[in-house]
């Protein structure tokens, strides 16, 4: 089945960052077109998919128009339903549709103070009494998944669900803002940082997209708290230890060097967003393991 999905930009569009990890955590496909946030209205920019106004916007093959992100994602959940995202245990997944729905409607103060940013971390965050409740709201919410499912590994309600995809923001904004948060949450946020999907969505905005100074905080820098990418540098010329790219199986013309060896991409961005941190990428991962 073909899928289109709207999307923008990545290092700050959070429900963005939901809508595209119900594709690639779950096994699915989707062309993306990234929108631009520095310049026209996003609303602007949606006129020909009507009635669509906001991203992530999802068109699918028989022309359907899914405009909000819990609604695409019980409808991929409805499509693919060996997809997986809801847990199969009923009490699972009413526990994730709960947390889901709450994360949709919910945190207004978390998500007005601390806008995702994913090309920075900071230290010394105001904290505010509503914030406080917000972040005590989510670990209390958080401890019950866990305890009401039975989950043994890093997600809420068992397996990668709906509900991870879409806490996937919040994580990031307790990350990146240094927020407190007791220990069990802290693990949690780990988790997210160290998935390879949103390693990946973190590597595309890093290369990707304006910089715009309305997210900026004028507060303390600390270095992103996730996995340290392996290092890698550009080097104009081969030859590659691969003749096609990692990614597209095209001719290669773009090159990086890493742990003593040259690898080839198709175009500056398969380089880049590869460059930004190269374990993020099977395809890249695999051939720095066997070298």
């Amino acid at each position: 089945m073909t899928y289109h999905l709207y999307i923008g930009d990545r290092a700050y569009s959070s429900w963005s960052l939901r809508g595209w990890l119900l594709f690639e955590n779950f096994g699915l496909n989707a062309t993306t077109t990234l929108l631009d946030f520095a310049g026209e209205d996003v609303s602007r920019q949606l006129e020909a998919v009507h009635p669509a106004r906001t991203v992530p916007t999802l068109i699918t093959e028989d022309g359907a128009v899914i405009c909000e992100s819990l609604a695409i994602a019980e409808e991929l959940a409805s499509r693919h339903p060996a997809a997986g995202h809801w847990p199969a245990d009923p009490v699972a997944r009413a526990v994730a549709r709960t947390l889901s729905a709450e994360m949709a409607t919910g945190f207004s103060a978390l998500r007005g103070a601390c806008p995702m940013n994913l090309r920075q971390s900071h230290t010394d965050f105001p904290m505010t009494e509503e914030i406080r409740a917000d972040l005590d709201r989510i670990e209390v919410i958080w401890s019950h998944a866990r305890s009401a499912t039975g989950a043994e590994g890093p997600w809420l309600c068992g397996p990668y669900s709906v509900a991870d995809a879409f806490f996937a923001p919040v994580a990031a904004r307790i990350a990146g803002y240094d927020l407190p948060v007791g220990a069990d949450a802290q693990a949690y946020v780990a988790a997210h940082l160290a998935d390879p999907a949103f390693r990946r969505w973190r590597a595309m905005g890093m290369v990707r997209g304006q910089h715009l100074p309305w997210y900026e905080k004028d507060l303390p820098r600390r270095d992103w708290p996730g996995p340290p990418p392996v290092d890698a540098r550009v080097v104009e010329n081969g030859p590659a230890i691969n003749d096609r790219c990692l990614y597209s199986g095209r001719e290669v013309t773009h090159y990086l060097e890493t742990n003593g060896m040259v690898l080839g991409y198709c175009n500056a961005f398969c380089r880049d967003k590869t460059l930004a941190d190269p374990m993020a990428w099977p395809e890249t991962a695999a051939r720095i393991a066997a070298a």
